[in-house]
């Protein structure tokens, strides 16, 4: 599909392992969804895209994809950069993103949901970004009218415990932490870890767009309270995806794509030039 192709939309929808287990959106059953086109790919400088979809939530048209797992030989740096370059080019706003975390602070638990407020990167990518011609202030991460409605989603969908803020600590992967590796992100203020917040943070604010994202702790960290159980994983993995897809749309209801929260703002010409 060629890149004339791609559609005007504001909104997206970052899908992690939140939802992965789903047919997301059309599982939710939800009366105002109306799915438009499925399985779309589009060449860009970076490689063809992850397939996409697109959705309409009422008046809003939305674009999702699933990022959680791996195409073999794409790179999650490469693949984020070839999303984000279609996310630019369909002229989106808003972003949305959700995943499945580890709990690195030990008054977290299973099934515990975390509206993120900030980040640690440890990530070891290097270059992820598309043109280079901004120098991105992140100050202010994570959108506010973004944060405002994820919470106010999840604290209506979740039966236990949402906390309204939290520092992501983002690694690689694939492999899960080391328990020094834990300790060590605890000591400089995490609370939860995960590999998906960077670069999609970073990519977000280059391209002008809102970013807010919700997850749900599936384990505890190595070496935190004790050793996490495949098995109870696997429960959350699949028994908890309508919780967390029920949370995006609630939230997505509630925005517009008016952006006066000051996120772009935070994007200014680059001094680096020729």
């Amino acid at each position: 599909m060629s890149t004339s192709n791609i559609p005007r939309v504001e909104f997206a929808i970052i899908g992690g392992s939140g939802t992965f287990s789903l047919n997301f959106p059309a599982d939710l059953h939800a009366p105002d969804i109306q799915i438009l086109a499925e399985n779309l790919v589009f060449p860009t400088p970076y490689g063809d895209s992850p397939p996409l979809k697109l959705f309409a939530l009422g008046e809003k048209k939305v674009l999702t994809v699933k990022m959680h797992g791996w195409r073999r030989g794409i790179s999650r740096g490469k693949a984020s950069q070839q999303l984000f370059w279609v996310l630019r080019e369909a002229g989106v706003k808003r972003i949305l993103a959700e995943g499945g975390v580890g709990a690195v602070n030990h008054l977290l638990k299973p099934r515990d949901v975390l509206v993120a407020s900030d980040y640690l990167d440890f990530s070891m990518r290097r270059d992820v970004g598309l043109d280079g011609e901004f120098l991105l202030t992140m100050r202010q991460p994570v959108c506010p009218t973004l944060r405002d409605a994820l919470i106010n989603a999840a604290e209506k969908h979740v039966p236990g415990r949402v906390f309204d803020r939290g520092i992501y600590a983002v690694t690689d992967g694939r492999h899960f932490e080391s328990v020094a590796e834990i300790a060590m992100l605890g000591r400089l203020g995490a609370d939860i870890v995960g590999q998906s917040m960077c670069p999609e943070v970073y990519l977000a604010r280059e391209i002008g767009a809102c970013y807010g994202r919700v997850d749900i702790v599936t384990n505890y960290a190595e070496g935190v309270i004790k050793e996490w159980e495949h098995r109870e994983l696997a429960d959350i993995f699949y028994h908890e995806a309508l919780r967390i897809g029920d949370i995006l749309l609630t939230a997505l209801r509630q925005i517009d794509a008016r952006q006066e929260c000051g996120c772009p703002d935070l994007r200014h010409p680059t001094l680096l030039k020729e």
